[in-house]
């Protein structure tokens, strides 16, 4: 769909970063600067309308809360103000994890939602800053499908499917390569259509090391995690002879604890029957979040448990393609 009147959504990053004393820092007062470069543009860009979201943060900084509060930001634009698109603009540290639990909290929204940034600042020499926020404003222009992506250097990408490869590359961002199979969802819940309030969640993302120790893992789940994705070994292996690990695994999941499995493999994806040590996971209640990334993951757990879902169903639907995170198309 084409947009006319689009929200720009400014939370902060580089992209709108001036020099302080201690170094780049967020700053108030974008809109101003979007504006006059604006009218040094040719393209035609849609209307638009600007909120910031107060304080401008480095996104390194990006908590649940500001996921919450983009929500409410961008449902009060399309909703109360009449946008039909949005545009966020967001530092990239944090920026894909950001794509990806809006890309969930924002299942049902009838309207596109595009994230940009940038690597360097607005008005710096061969800054990238003003091609990826005029660029996702001409995407928008001509015509999104409803759903959140990710603009970066030319590109639009699945909001679900993207990660930082690069701290320094202009193509920072690109889609993770990894195999996606999943039955898709035939029809959305209301429990988690973009509407649905959300509560925080105690989530944790835990790598598979060589010499993880079940202490380690227990004190971790004995601190009220609520969801872990575990980052696995391939295809979703890890120390199947380690039974205390195990068991420590089997009893959170016992009192209620979702644990979901990713491949720490940038072309991974997880299978448990291919291996027997991943079959051992299974078997100590872990899902397999196929294909997914860490972004995917965490972002989709948040929503499912931050809506206040049973475990069992918490389940059901990470397991589901909701947004295409699992499945193409």
């Amino acid at each position: 769909m084409t947009s006319s009147h689009i929200l720009v959504l400014y939370t902060g990053g580089t992209i709108g970063m001036q020099a302080s004393a201690s170094g780049l820092a967020p700053a108030s007062g974008f809109e101003t600067r979007v504006r006059a470069q604006q009218s040094r543009q040719a393209e035609r860009l849609p209307n638009w309308s600007f909120r910031e979201l107060l304080p401008p943060i480095d996104s390194a900084n990006m908590s649940q809360a500001n996921w919450l509060a983009m929500v409410a930001a961008i449902r009060q634009g399309i909703e109360q103000d009449g946008c039909d698109g949005v545009l966020v603009l967001h530092g990239t540290d944090t920026l894909a994890y950001s794509a990806a639990a809006l890309s969930f909290l924002l299942l049902g929204l009838p309207v596109p939602v595009v994230l940009t940034g940038s690597m360097l600042p607005a008005g710096a020499e061969h800054s990238d800053a003003w091609p990826n926020l005029f660029g996702a404003m001409q995407v928008l222009h001509d015509g999104v499908a409803p759903g959140v992506h990710l603009y970066f250097d030319g590109a639009l990408m699945h909001g679900a499917r993207v990660s930082k490869l690069s701290s320094e590359a202009f193509d920072a961002f690109q889609v993770a390569p990894r195999r996606r199979q999943g039955t898709r969802l035939a029809e959305l819940p209301v429990a988690i259509d973009f509407r649905q309030p959300r509560q925080p969640v105690n989530l944790l993302s835990l790598p598979l090391v060589p010499g993880l120790r079940a202490s380690h893992l227990r004190a971790l789940l004995d601190s009220g995690v609520q969801g872990l994705v575990l980052e696995c070994y391939g295809s979703g292996t890890g120390p199947s002879d380690d039974a205390e690990l195990l068991d420590v695994l089997r009893a959170a999941h016992a009192r209620g604890v979702v644990l979901a499995a990713i491949s720490q493999c940038a072309h991974g994806h997880v299978e448990f029957g291919v291996y027997a040590a991943g079959s051992q996971l299974a078997s100590a209640g872990l899902i397999s979040a196929g294909g997914m990334t860490r972004e995917a993951a965490l972002g989709k757990l948040f929503a499912l448990l931050g809506a206040g879902l049973a475990q069992d169903e918490v389940e059901r639907l990470f397991s589901l393609d909701l947004c295409g995170e699992r499945a193409e198309g």
